[in-house]
């Protein structure tokens, strides 16, 4: 036993994640499990797959991006910044719309046309994926530009759940997993927004030049892809 510690302690290495910040909640949870099993550990950075996206392209060291799209990481590898054929998909994701009230929001959304609301949080649809598919589904739905003066923009889907969950809009277009875990919404009241509202939000993974041949970042790629994180991914509301 002690000489199966030391050599998992010798062979451990880390690895720089880029992580889009709908991810937050999972990749936290991923990553423990990683470090148990593999000796590895990720250290995890949160934020907008955009604003990742030029991080990167300045040089920033991160070994592996888990992006809000598909485009971002096939862009980076076509540019050279990400390992040809190491880009899959890890998750679907779900648009939410979200109140901390339990009772605002109903199972179809109509609390949109029927107002009642001061501010709606979005987030940035330049920057963000999940904010873009906000969009398309106000668009879907004939309401963007009657709601867009009330519209509160997060630079990130992160930044866009706290304006909600501080009540400092009463309501807004989050990532389903922020809300929900282990089958059932975690508090206040929510419309999933149905897939055929907004582009699909695939979520692709991409292993970055910075990364190529690092254990770690090669191992986080493979573990992502095996039953204990496809488990966790599938609890917090995404499609696989």
């Amino acid at each position: 036993m002690a000489l199966c510690a030391i050599s998992l302690a010798a062979s451990a290495a880390e690895v720089s994640v880029a992580v889009a910040s709908n991810f937050t909640a999972p990749m936290q949870k991923i990553a423990r499990s990683f470090e148990q099993d593999t000796g590895h550990k990720a250290l995890l950075a949160f934020g907008a797959t955009g604003g990742f996206y030029a991080q990167i392209k300045n040089g920033a060291p991160f070994q592996v991006l888990l992006a809000a799209d598909k485009e971002t990481p096939a862009r980076l590898e076509k540019e050279g910044l990400g390992v040809a054929g190491g880009r899959f998909t890890y998750a679907i994701g779900k648009l939410a719309l979200w109140s901390k009230q339990p009772s605002l929001v109903d199972d179809k959304g109509d609390v949109l046309r029927q107002g009642g609301f001061d501010k709606l949080a979005v987030a940035n649809p330049k920057l963000a994926p999940y904010g873009a598919a906000a969009m398309e589904t106000l668009t879907k739905l004939g309401l963007l530009s009657q709601l867009q003066p009330k519209f509160v923009e997060g630079a990130n889907i992160g930044q866009t759940f706290q304006f909600v969950a501080s009540e400092n809009a009463a309501l807004g277009f989050v990532a389903l997993s922020q809300v929900f875990t282990d089958g059932r919404l975690t508090q206040g009241s929510a419309w999933i927004v149905p897939a055929s509202f907004h582009a699909p939000i695939q979520q692709d993974a991409v292993l970055l030049k910075n990364g190529q041949g690092n254990t770690a970042a090669i191992a986080l790629m493979t573990y992502l892809q095996g039953d204990k994180a496809r488990a966790i991914i599938r609890a917090y509301g995404y499609d696989l």
